[in-house]
């Protein structure tokens, strides 16, 4: 993961380290780990696509979808909002499949419960070259 960039944080010192370990989780794109963030009844929404609803559904479509590349990092950007409500800029840096590395721009919008786990994830990027 990738900091230097990051130009506004908004959260505290202990939301910014839970924040940074969560995105550890999914640069390692740790399944088992990730699992451990996550509410039952949490949501996933990848720019169109219909929600993805409940924890065990959103850890299929996350592992699906990280079969399509090899390598993911976080480029933060700029972070605002609050410990349980915030949104990412950020420019994630894939390593595709076939060894080409893509950079990507992507905004994600997430909420936590009053136990700290992630309720809603709202992913909005353009994810056409990782396909190309």
């Amino acid at each position: 993961m990738k900091t230097n960039n990051l130009r506004i944080n908004q959260l505290s010192n202990e939301g910014y380290e839970w924040y940074l370990s969560y995105l550890d989780v999914l640069d390692a794109m740790d399944i088992e780990r990730y699992s451990t963030f996550l509410y039952e009844g949490c949501v996933l929404i990848m720019n169109n696509a219909a929600p993805i609803e409940g924890k065990k559904a959103v850890l299929e479509g996350l592992s699906q979808y990280w079969q399509f590349f090899s390598d993911l990092e976080h480029d933060l950007l700029n972070i605002y909002g609050t410990d349980s409500s915030f949104m990412l800029e950020a420019v994630n840096h894939y390593k595709r499949l076939d060894g080409k590395e893509v950079s990507l721009r992507a905004v994600a919008l997430t909420d936590r419960n009053e136990t700290g786990k992630v309720t809603s994830v709202r992913l909005f990027t353009d994810t056409s070259l990782l396909y190309d």
